[in-house]
């Protein structure tokens, strides 16, 4: 499905194509520390942005890039530069209440303990990266 979403300012405006209806709760430290808990994130296939003056991006690691709005500071994508993929962030979309959570990555990361209901799949972060497909640097 295609979806639009924006930034909390509304700066930065997309239509996000061909986004999965289920999202993961990621609980890296990367993403707790970008977004203070676990991140709520969809696949796309791309993205089309309507606005984008504000947008910025911070590499966040040798592979992936975090986008946001410089203004208002809004989180909006996570970018798997190997895979030329988006992730988008599930309360950037206008619509956030069509999407359900289908699993949790990095579940054996350091951190605060966040414990999501429900019989979906839990994923370590080896189990992850092994999964997407992109060779991480020993110590990444």
């Amino acid at each position: 499905m295609d979806a639009t979403g924006r930034c909390l300012c509304g700066a930065v405006r997309f239509t996000a194509h061909g986004v999965e209806p289920h999202f993961h709760a990621c609980q890296c430290r990367m993403c707790q520390r970008w977004g203070g808990g676990p991140a709520f994130a969809a696949e796309t296939k791309g993205v089309d942005f309507e606005q984008d003056e504000t947008l910025a991006r911070f590499a966040s690691s040798a592979w992936a890039e975090r986008l946001f709005c410089s203004r208002c500071g809004s989180n909006l994508f996570y970018f798997l530069k190997p895979a030329d993929r988006y992730m988008v962030w599930i309360g950037a979309l206008d619509d956030p209440e069509a999407f359900e959570l289908d699993g949790e990555i990095f579940v054996d990361e350091p951190r605060a303990r966040f414990e999501f209901a429900g019989d979906h799949p839990r994923q370590t972060a080896a189990e992850v990266i092994a999964a997407s497909g992109v060779e991480v640097p020993e110590g990444e």
